[in-house]
């Protein structure tokens, strides 16, 4: 897996550019709501992940699962909707809001997977 900061790949999916700092706090923020999410769905190590600049690496939170991937696309629509929501249109929405569930979806299978625990032992 290639070296890749995840703030500034999250940067890219919202078309800025790495090198402009300004927005960085409020897409910290919500790149660590998103990491919390994840750690409620399993994700990630089990006491939680955040970051607080470009320095951490996908490499960093994924480890070699290469059955996560998608969580970088799901990290970059989720950020997304909650920086950059008022300049879509409502069915952009839609569309970003199914591919999430989906996302979510498939990351909680790969999760069921590896822990799932039988509920009536």
């Amino acid at each position: 897996m290639a070296e890749t900061s995840i703030l500034n790949s999250v940067k890219n999916i919202l078309g800025i550019d790495a090198s402009l700092t300004v927005f960085d706090p409020s897409i910290l923020m919500h790149i660590n709501s998103v990491f919390s999410t994840l750690t409620q769905l399993g994700i990630g190590p089990p006491e939680g992940y955040m970051i607080e600049n470009a320095t951490p690496t996908w490499d960093a939170f994924l480890s070699d699962d290469l059955r996560l991937m998608s969580v970088k696309s799901y990290m970059g629509l989720k950020v997304r909707l909650l920086f950059d929501n008022a300049t879509l249109t409502s069915f952009l929405l839609e569309a970003m809001d199914k591919q999430i569930k989906e996302l979510e979806w498939r990351l909680n299978v790969v999760r069921e997977g590896d822990s799932w625990t039988n509920p009536n032992p």
